[in-house]
């Protein structure tokens, strides 16, 4: 089914936790990053749950197993279960499952997260391609993962054996940075065998329908840092989304996003949960929201008043998406964004 193309960030009257039943949240980048809690993430899912909207938990992150992730979340002050966790370890392994015999042997080229969530679906891990896989699956194995190990892929796929993959994020967020993620490891793997996995992750249809299943939700708000796996993965899924700029995405690449990477919504942080959102009208040539003005000629991006530099932001994202239209924004937006400190 087609989509209408967003032009503007919508607003909302109501606070998005009660606008909405479930938050399907992405961890890195939003919740924590490297390990530690994300400022003002704990006390605003805090309000929410106490305000009856139910935490979900979805991460291409396959390396750590459910459990192990809700006990991380519960030592950070936000009570979790590991039915509260959906990774794309479970996606994957779910559509493993529906095209290999029950209790194929499947090498793994990754984390603890992989091996739990296949025999959970009643296959078995295998670590050698001499062990007679019958597919190999590749996920996120942290920064220690062996070199060795993507050898092992190879070889095997080389073999001609179906090949699948958790995610193809390219980079993660981590304490000190960004770092490369599981799909540059996914590209050294295809580099050297020329194949092409099934990938489950988001912002693909397994993963969607893997969470759906695991929370039953009814009315989502999809809650992500990344414009190609979450933003988009909302999209795919015909869902609403809330982009929280505490992770990869920079105000540059949120007013170039092609349609199937713009936000619903726009906020700074989690604390966008607890908040109305404000109306981004169109205001004669351009588009104000707050106390700012956004207007495109035919080379950059203009900007006008004052406020909160977050209404100039979702301003610019009007002015810039309707430029675009179907496409992406080439128009120069640097001397907009630094007027608001971006």
């Amino acid at each position: 089914m087609s989509q209408a193309v967003r032009t503007r960030p919508d607003g909302s009257g109501q606070a998005l936790h009660e606008a909405y039943d479930t938050a399907l949240l992405d961890l890195d980048g939003v919740v924590y990053a490297g390990g530690n809690a994300i400022a003002h993430a704990v006390e605003s899912l805090g309000t929410a749950r106490a305000g009856g909207m139910h935490l979900a938990y979805v991460t291409n992150n396959a390396l750590r197993t459910p459990d192990a992730v809700a006990e991380h979340l519960t030592e950070l002050g936000i009570p979790a279960e590991g039915g509260d966790v959906i990774t794309s370890a479970q996606a994957v392994a779910r559509l493993m499952s529906e095209q290999l015999p029950a209790g194929a042997r499947v090498l793994v080229i990754g984390g603890e997260g992989l091996r739990v969530a296949l025999r959970e679906r009643g296959l078995e891990p295998v670590e050698s391609a001499d062990d007679d896989p019958a597919a190999v699956v590749q996920g996120y194995g942290g920064p220690d993962l062996p070199w060795g190990r993507f050898a092992e892929a190879s070889y095997a796929i080389a073999r001609g054996l179906p090949w699948f993959a958790s995610n193809t994020d390219l980079t993660i967020p981590s304490a000190r940075g960004i770092a490369p993620g599981n799909g540059a490891a996914v590209q050294v793997v295809r580099i050297a065998t020329g194949a092409e996995p099934q990938v489950a992750g988001k912002p693909l249809p397994p993963m969607h329908k893997e969470t759906i299943l695991r929370t039953g939700a009814r009315r989502p708000l999809v809650v992500g840092d990344r414009l190609d796996t979450d933003i988009e993965g909302a999209f795919n899924g015909e869902v609403d989304s809330l982009l929280v700029l505490t992770g990869v995405t920079d105000g540059a690449r949120l007013l170039a996003a092609p349609p199937q990477h713009r936000p619903t919504y726009v906020d700074a942080d989690l604390r966008g949960l607890l908040t109305g959102q404000p109306e981004v009208a169109a205001d004669g040539t351009g588009f104000g929201c707050g106390g700012w003005t956004a207007t495109a000629d035919s080379e950059r991006l203009l900007l006008d008043g004052e406020g909160e530099p977050l209404d100039g932001l979702r301003a610019l994202c009007a002015a810039a998406w309707t430029a675009a239209g179907e496409g992406s924004c080439e128009l120069d937006a640097e001397k907009a964004l630094a007027r608001l400190g971006w």
